[in-house]
């Protein structure tokens, strides 16, 4: 069911209560607030990382959710788990942002990795990368340097994940939802001006997903765009701009040389 207009709609007070259509639209919603902040970060060679593409992926993040949650089965505290996850990384890795170049590949390795930790019945890499539209032999290195990311801290617990989704519901960005007992469909007071997108970076202790910084690149070479598998053909992908083209050739002569410099201390070490 989407919300439309200024109708507002009550929700349960607890997350696993929710209707996973809502749980969807507030987490689309928080990412995609992160991703129209971060994407105003320049982009530098120290900065990337496994998880960029090299142009934005043309699906929405809400859309992706919800083929994610279609075509997995995906619980909802794996989903609400990814927002704890990104809070995570930024926590330890000050370099990584949640961009529209890394978002999509960091939910779905998020949602695999955590539906192996948490649940009985999840699906199988291939399934998660196709789903995801990514080769599963990316998805399956996207796995170890996300667990190396998250020092291998799977566990979150449920008192937390309630957190982020009040913090959810509080700060949507059209005040659409209200949970029940908590608001009422005529006050509209809390629709999202507490978060500032806009202030210095911080991280406190309690849920906010605040703006982004983490990771400090293990320098993989970076792979091509994520696309939509049987995307439509109609849709045109957008083009990296000349800030990202640069950023990645530059990483790429680093490596050349990195590569080149290696090879000729070998060769000495046999002479």
């Amino acid at each position: 069911m989407e919300s439309s207009g200024s109708e507002r709609v009550e929700i349960p007070g607890e997350y696993n209560e929710a209707p996973i259509e809502h749980l969807v639209q507030l987490i689309a919603d928080m990412l995609e607030r992160l991703m129209a902040h971060n994407d105003r970060i320049p982009l530098s060679p120290e900065s990337l990382t496994r998880f960029h593409s090299r142009s934005a992926p043309s699906i929405s993040v809400l859309d992706y959710l919800k083929r994610i949650v279609r075509f997995t089965n995906v619980e909802k505290s794996c989903l609400l788990i990814t927002l704890f996850n990104i809070d995570q990384v930024c926590a330890r890795m000050p370099l990584f942002t949640l961009s529209s170049l890394t978002c999509h590949r960091f939910v779905i390795t998020s949602i695999a990795v955590s539906s192996k930790g948490l649940c009985d019945a999840f699906c199988p890499n291939n399934l998660y990368a196709k789903v995801g539209g990514i080769p599963v032999t990316e998805l399956n290195v996207l796995e170890r340097e996300f667990l190396s990311m998250i020092d291998w801290r799977l566990m979150c617990t449920r008192e937390i994940l309630q957190e982020y989704y009040v913090n959810l519901v509080r700060t949507h960005s059209a005040g659409t939802f209200y949970i029940a007992g908590n608001d009422s469909p005529g006050n509209s007071s809390d629709s999202g001006d507490d978060l500032e997108m806009d202030s210095a970076p911080s991280y406190p202790s309690s849920p906010t997903l605040t703006r982004q910084p983490p990771l400090r690149p293990a320098l993989p070479e970076p792979t091509a765009v994520l696309l939509e598998p049987g995307g439509s053909s109609q849709e045109i992908p957008q083009r990296p701009t000349i800030e990202q083209n640069m950023a990645f050739a530059a990483l790429q002569q680093r490596q050349d040389y990195n590569t080149t410099s290696s090879s000729l201390d070998r060769s000495i070490r046999r002479i």
